[in-house]
């Protein structure tokens, strides 16, 4: 058996994203089985014979054989023009559809309609994945205004989440991203956001004590801005079985 095969049986039976590192430690876990049961058989006085070639040489297979595997698939279904892809997201690799495809795929769930995010929202969102874990107080000295309900469409939308409260007085909750963000976005982390190394680094004005600094909010409106919709960013459709 080649290793790109075994990869995308474990890919293709997962109802998870894999990693990498976890798919090269579920084909040596097969190894180790298989040489397990062989001690076992020799132990009891029963013939036995060797591994297999093919399946010794996986003992030593590595996250990066993996990707190298995952490449090579992604090449023959390019080639083959397949209608799926395997695409590396924030918990792994996955499965998915192209996305010349989406629009019939699409026919299969009527009922779920792409729903466009608001100017305001957008930026709120913005805010939260550059400076996450970030309070809303934080939040809304950057925008000037309150937030109340920009949190609540977000939450509702499952793109933040409640990470836990800050270590300050009155204990105010902290947001952050979910998985459904990097997901929607297509980014596997959020260095892979637009100038990304500058805005995690740019000082937020104080809740208590300084003004909103309106060029700080349009830096981070701009960065909102150039960020895709979720509809318009959205993620190759994974196969229906």
């Amino acid at each position: 058996m080649q290793l790109s095969a075994i990869v995308e049986a474990l890919l293709i039976a997962s109802q998870n994203p894999l990693a990498s590192e976890e798919i090269a430690r579920l084909i040596r876990a097969r190894v180790a089985e298989a040489d397990d049961l062989r001690a076992r058989e020799t132990e009891d006085g029963k013939p036995t014979s060797p591994l297999p070639e093919w399946l010794a040489a996986l003992a030593e297979t590595s996250p990066e054989s993996v990707s190298d595997a995952i490449a090579h698939l992604n090449r023959s279904y390019q080639e083959s023009e397949r209608a799926f892809t395997l695409v590396d997201r924030s918990k792994g690799w996955k499965l998915y559809t192209r996305l010349e495809y989406a629009d019939f795929v699409r026919q299969l769930f009527p009922g779920r309609k792409p729903e466009r995010m608001s100017g305001p929202a957008m930026e709120t969102l913005a805010i939260i994945a550059y400076r996450q874990p970030v309070t809303k107080a934080a939040i809304e000295a950057v925008r000037g205004v309150a937030c109340d309900s920009m949190l609540q469409k977000l939450l509702d939308r499952d793109l933040i989440r409640i990470g836990g409260r800050a270590q300050v007085p009155g204990r105010p909750l902290l947001y952050e991203t979910t998985d459904l963000f990097f997901e929607h976005f297509g980014i596997r982390t959020i260095g892979d956001l637009p100038n990304a190394s500058e805005l995690c680094k740019v000082k937020l004005p104080d809740p208590e004590n300084t003004p909103p600094i309106h060029d700080l909010e349009q830096q981070l409106a701009l960065s909102a801005v150039g960020l895709p919709s979720p509809e318009s960013a959205e993620s190759p459709t994974p196969p229906v079985s």
